[in-house]
């Protein structure tokens, strides 16, 4: 009776939080022109909600739920429970509406058609801060603060960002980030949905969820192409044209960015959008915005402030990486202006900050300096930040510059490591980038660590996760369901693979004529029927050969 009782009031409480997240979806409903008054309102408890009410399945994918316990990251805690709805419902009866909340943050985002007083709300016993996030103010220079600047031919070879990070072999051998789900926050996707170069992406329904933050709906294939070039420099494949640092990844396409204008309203769409990819699965968040100044300047973050605390964008980023997220941000564009420094979230001390160099290895004007307010290094690392191959347009590919696209260089690279090194934790990555770097000994203000080299943070990766066999090599799992991988004692640079029957019949062959790391997927064996199979490994070395059992589920 008592286990009945419980189950009842689980099922209930599951029930109940469905509602609640759906009802707070739902109020995300489209930015009419007479809300003019945003808020942010704090809440200082989620009521009477612990984690101990919930299953994790009541608020997390199953994707979400293994990336957690592969890290050993409690789930749920306190910060994955909803906004307590009872609060919500208080502060719409004031004449809010609910746009938006973060849970991590507790926060409800509200608008108004006029202002209100924000001591009616602090009335609130349970209402801590309110913070006013967007006004009607004269719009500021920041109208087209998103509009690429792209040049239309360029000699520098298409693959270079990805050369300087040493990075092709990952690629060639097989490393593509495949089964890595990225999320990509920023300000519309238009086209993307056209271009060329992600037909494939498209093709093989590489896009596993969409959501307009901004607007409150799914669609997010207009606005704005600046994510569309981001995604290119991520996913796009034109032989010739373009090479995405991640082309066979998975992807979250997430507007959180309004680049009308430059609100702290924006934080809170980040926030959103972060939790939404935390609670989808995604291995990464890619983002190529920063926030330090805005329409509004009574709103203006100082330089003391990006000490990886104080932004509020910043401290959403933060818990994304605490749930086990690799966060990739854009260092910011500012130095060539009066601003230098790195712009929020990219502070964040969980955050990999990127800024940009040129094709020749020299730090880009424009790029963003460190260090952090509170003297970390930052930017962590520089990449191809100048003239990055992009398309925007349905046929023609072009140019773009910034650190918003060395930021998805490294981001797409990272997915590579990811599926090379399966549950690598993200604080492993960030720390093998600074390694690997070319400045690691000696790092400064514009480069930060420096260059990174992807072979050798593999190796760092590796070593760090996969242990090596007596041996020269080793199968498993064995037996197997169908997929196995060979870990080999020192890296085999070149390798050949033929798998035979139990007949001696081959049925497969592969050559590598370089490749990277100690590890090698094999895929060969998962549409064959159980039995004994043999995998003969060639390399420079020496020739291995592993008798294999493939059994069914």
């Amino acid at each position: 009776m008592i286990y009945s009782l419980m189950h009842v009031k689980r099922t209930a409480i599951s029930l109940i939080v469905c509602l609640i997240l759906i009802l707070q979806s739902m109020q995300v409903t489209a930015q009419e022109k007479e809300y003019k008054y945003w808020y942010r309102v704090y809440f200082n408890d989620k009521g009477y909600f612990n984690p101990e009410q919930f299953y994790a399945s009541d608020l997390l994918s199953e994707r979400a739920i293994e990336r957690r316990t592969r890290m050993d990251i409690p789930c749920p805690d306190m910060k994955d429970i909803p906004v307590f709805p009872g609060y919500i419902r208080s502060v719409e009866s004031l004449g809010l509406t609910l746009h938006c909340t973060s849970k991590w943050m507790n926060t409800g985002l509200f608008k108004t058609v006029q202002p209100v007083d924000p001591a009616i709300l602090l009335s609130l016993p349970y209402v801590t801060d309110v913070k006013l996030v967007k006004n009607p103010v004269t719009k500021s220079s920041f109208t087209d603060k998103l509009d690429l600047q792209v040049s239309q031919s360029d000699p520098l070879a298409y693959d270079r960002p990805i050369a300087m990070l040493n990075g092709s072999l990952l690629h060639s051998s097989g490393f593509d980030g495949k089964g890595v789900l990225i999320a990509v926050l920023d300000a519309g996707f238009y086209n993307s949905d056209l271009i060329t170069s992600l037909t494939h992406l498209h093709d093989r329904k590489g896009i596993k969820g969409t959501y307009d933050f901004v607007n409150g709906d799914t669609y997010v294939y207009d606005y704005n192409n600046h994510g569309t070039a981001v995604l290119s420099v991520l996913a796009g494949k034109i032989p010739g044209a373009i090479a995405g640092t991640a082309p066979n990844a998975d992807f979250l396409l997430l507007r959180t960015e309004d680049a009308g204008s430059e609100f702290s309203v924006e934080e809170d769409f980040w926030a959103a959008g972060a939790e939404y990819a935390d609670s989808s699965g995604a291995d990464i968040i890619s983002s190529s915005l920063g926030y330090y100044i805005f329409d509004d300047h009574t709103l203006d973050y100082q330089y003391k402030d990006m000490d990886g605390d104080r932004a509020f964008v910043t401290q959403a980023a933060d818990i994304a990486a605490s749930k086990g997220i690799l966060v990739v941000a854009s260092a910011g564009n500012e130095r060539d202006n009066p601003w230098l420094r790195i712009i929020a979230p990219s502070d964040g001390d969980s955050v990999i900050s990127v800024g940009a160099v040129y094709y020749n290895a020299t730090i880009a004007s424009f790029s963003s300096a460190g260090p952090s307010a509170d003297g970390r290094v930052k930017p962590d690392n520089v990449t191809m930040g100048g003239s990055v191959p992009v398309q925007i347009d349905r046929s023609l590919t072009t140019r773009a510059s910034g650190t918003s696209f060395s930021c998805p260089v490294l981001s797409g690279m990272c997915a590579c490591l990811m599926q090379a090194v399966p549950g690598i934790r993200n604080s492993d990555i960030i720390d093998a980038l600074h390694k690997s770097a070319n400045k690691y000994t000696t790092p400064d203000s514009l480069y930060g660590y420096g260059i990174p080299d992807m072979l050798k943070t593999l190796e760092i990766l590796q070593d760090l996760r996969v242990k090596k066999p007596a041996g020269g090599s080793i199968a498993w799992p064995n037996p197997t369901k169908g997929e196995v991988e060979i870990f080999f004692k020192e890296p085999p640079e070149r390798v050949e693979i033929e798998i035979y029957d139990s007949m001696g019949t081959i049925f497969f062959r592969q050559k590598f004529f370089k490749y990277a790391g100690r590890t090698l997927p094999v895929y060969a064996l998962q549409n064959m029927q159980e039995g004994v199979y043999f995998i003969r490994i060639i390399t420079e070395t020496g020739t291995y050969i592993h008798k294999i059992i493939r059994i069914n589920d």
